[in-house]
């Protein structure tokens, strides 16, 4: 690319284009970093500067950048058929295949699936699914959802209600208040000093049963919960707690709700996490992101046989399940997640994901030792580190002072993209990450922690 196209580039995005999460006290000075190009575990930008990927684009290019197969696999099906109607009785041979492949790699009777664009719009179907399942059987008023602080689930509308993280909502209409209920999120992080792990659980648990009584169980229609809190800041639950939520669900009516949108796909080692890795069998699954590793826009819902044999009888004469979209089980979408997943399982990601993961969070341990780490914390290939002003007192920096933003650009002038979520630096890099990656990761990661803890003496 040009240096006089590269520039064109980023005025036109500065002058045009409305950012996921834009800085508008900055942007207009600053604009964006163009990405030009991407291949394997790097991305390059309009000024040629190379970029390790330690996101993976945003948790999800799990397979890496820039793969000739799977542009491939894109072109074949774009040229055998791009699109047609998915309404009615009208599908695709592979909505159809990647329809029968999660069925058989999702746990449980979870055989059924409702296709959208994202994970937004898949946590949306799924609550939609909820509220139309219950008022099939006769009970209407089990409509509430309950979430847990922190969590992310989401940017349309009722999704960005699902989402606890409250800062995000600022001066936004809240039009899920009457439908969406808060409990703690699950953070070891935030476990007081003088509980166990188990006892914080119980916690954690006994507070779920007391906003069930305060709210009835008969006005709540599921629980929403990520394996592993990805936004809010790599959260892991206390051992045990997903399967006695689950039971506490069960006990009660309310169906669970596991939205894997970060999880699923190998990031955690598995195909999905609610099984395999947390034993426990959740009624619906959300997934997005790593389904098609971010080379075609895709989310699935996955409901059991229990609720699928509810929504499955017509509801009235002539009715119909009048839900859909237009690029429900889009043909050249599916393609790509069929290829993902071939890419996945034949080249051993998940595994190497298992193994990795650990790999990138033992060495991320040696962070502890800067003066302004609080918790290095992960699971899989998730892992966050936490900045404080002072972490022996737990002393926030003042959010003037931006010191996730700092490190994040200190990083990127050493050649490595972490996310910034506030004062949290979150790390997720694609599946293909080798130890010498991890290496560079945590090497450059303490560069750019003592850069700021000099600057901030």
């Amino acid at each position: 690319m040009t240096i006089s196209n590269a520039r064109s580039a980023w005025e036109k995005d500065r002058d045009h284009l409305i950012h996921p999460y834009a800085d508008f006290s900055t942007f207009k000075e600053e604009g964006s970093q163009v990405i030009a190009s991407a291949k394997g575990m790097y991305v390059t930008d309009t000024d040629g500067r190379q970029l390790l990927d330690g996101i993976a684009g945003l948790w999800c290019v799990n397979i890496g950048h820039g793969r000739e197969d799977m542009a491939e696999a894109i072109s074949r099906q774009v040229l055998d058929m791009q699109y047609y109607n998915p309404f009615g009785h009208s599908t695709n041979v592979p909505a159809a295949e990647l329809g029968a492949w999660l069925a058989e790699h999702a746990p449980g009777n979870l055989n059924h699936v409702f296709y959208s664009c994202g994970g937004s719009t898949a946590n949306e179907a799924a609550v939609r699914i909820v509220h139309y399942y219950n008022s099939l059987r006769g009970k209407h008023t089990k409509k509430k959802i309950i979430s847990r602080k922190d969590a992310y689930h989401g940017a349309t509308y009722l999704a960005a209600n699902l989402t606890g993280i409250h800062a995000t909502k600022t001066s936004f209409d809240r039009i899920g208040e009457d439908i969406v209920r808060y409990v703690s999120a699950a953070s070891l992080f935030d476990k007081p000093e003088d509980q166990t792990e188990a006892q914080f659980c119980d916690y954690l648990v006994r507070e779920f049963e007391a906003a069930i009584d305060n709210i009835g169980a008969g006005n709540i229609g599921a629980f929403i919960a990520e394996p592993v809190m990805g936004a809010g800041g790599v959260l892991v639950a206390p051992k045990g707690y997903h399967k006695r939520m689950k039971a506490v669900c069960a006990a009660h009516d309310i169906l669970y709700i596991a939205d894997e949108v970060v999880t699923g796909f190998g990031r955690l080692g598995e195909w999905f996490a609610s099984e395999r890795v947390f034993d426990y069998t959740p009624d619906i699954i959300v997934c997005a992101k790593g389904i098609t590793s971010g080379y075609i826009p895709l989310g699935a819902t996955l409901i059991s046989d229990e609720i699928h044999d509810v929504i499955a009888k017509p509801q009235a004469e002539g009715g119909v399940f009048s839900m859909g979209l237009t690029y429900w089980g889009h043909p050249v979408a599916c393609a790509a997640a069929l290829k993902n997943v071939e890419i996945l399982e034949t080249e051993g990601m998940l595994e190497n994901a298992r193994h990795r993961g650990d790999d990138l969070l033992n060495k991320a341990q040696r962070l502890l030792e800067c003066p302004r780490v609080a918790d290095v914390r992960g699971q899989g290939l998730m892992m966050a580190v936490d900045l404080m002003a002072d972490p022996d007192t737990r002393t926030p920096f003042d959010p003037g002072q931006k010191a996730g933003q700092k490190v994040f650009s200190k990083c990127i002038e050493r050649g490595l993209i972490v996310r910034p979520v506030g004062d949290r630096l979150v790390l997720s890099p694609p599946l293909i990450v080798t130890s010498e990656q991890c290496d560079t990761i945590v090497s450059t990661l303490e560069e750019a922690l003592q850069e700021l803890d000099r600057e901030m003496a």
